[in-house]
């Protein structure tokens, strides 16, 4: 199987595996860095592990080519199909990453605020450790940010790519998806991204990019009832 067929799992195990919590058979992002979990397989022993890892009324992200498994005691409260695409092209000629700007710690406040606003994805209070984030401010206010996710194995994630409503035709998804792409090439991995099916705009938007499908994975959101 392909790392990138189960890139939660392929992450948690390998660059993020310092901000796991889990074992051989299961593990999770800590609870203030992400809500994606991941198992090695669909064994009844993985899927048992996986839900030992909620507490009443926590959930996590499952995402992954293979057909999804609701181990016993969740449940699936949302679901929905992913497109995973590759960059096809060498991004670092693109121009303006000298004007972006590298967010981090003192920014993480901010950074929340704005992915609560727009919803690229479970963004949280630390999700910003899990990757490089550029950004753009003006008047000293971030209008718009991207960064990255999951580390696989000569892979890394292009992802929580979201600017203000203010902000929005200005181009600046485009720049900062080239620039965080650029960056990933420059270590000599390749970049690759998700983006919901039915985010036509998005995706026409990385095409223009230079990313092209590489497989469609399968999201869902599993809780455990609460009592």
């Amino acid at each position: 199987m392909h790392p990138l067929d189960r890139p939660v799992w392929a992450s948690l195990t390998g660059a993020h595996a310092g901000l796991s919590v889990g074992g051989a058979l299961a593990r999770r992002y800590q609870p203030d860095v992400n809500r994606f979990a991941a198992t090695p397989d669909d064994s009844p022993e993985a899927l048992a592990a996986l839900a030992a890892l909620l507490a009443p009324g926590d959930n996590v992200f499952l995402a992954q080519v293979p057909d999804l498994m609701v181990p016993p005691g969740l449940r699936i409260v949302k679901q929905g199909t992913c497109v995973q695409m590759l960059a096809t092209r060498d991004l670092r000629d693109e121009g303006g990453a000298n004007e972006l700007l590298r967010l981090g710690e003192p920014d993480a406040a901010e950074m929340l605020a704005l992915a609560t606003l727009t919803e690229p994805g479970p963004f949280l209070p630390r999700t910003h450790v899990m990757g490089d984030f550029l950004g753009v401010r003006q008047g000293g206010r971030l209008l718009a940010m991207a960064g990255e996710r999951f580390r696989v194995p000569g892979y890394a994630e292009v992802s929580g790519v979201c600017t203000h409503p203010d902000a929005r035709g200005m181009g600046l998804a485009r720049r900062l998806s080239a620039a965080i792409a650029a960056r990933i090439q420059a270590r000599g991995e390749q970049p690759f991204l998700h983006a919901w099916d039915t985010n036509v705009a998005a995706i026409k938007l990385y095409e223009a990019l230079g990313f092209r499908l590489r497989s469609t994975v399968n999201v869902a959101v599993l809780e455990r009832a609460a009592g």
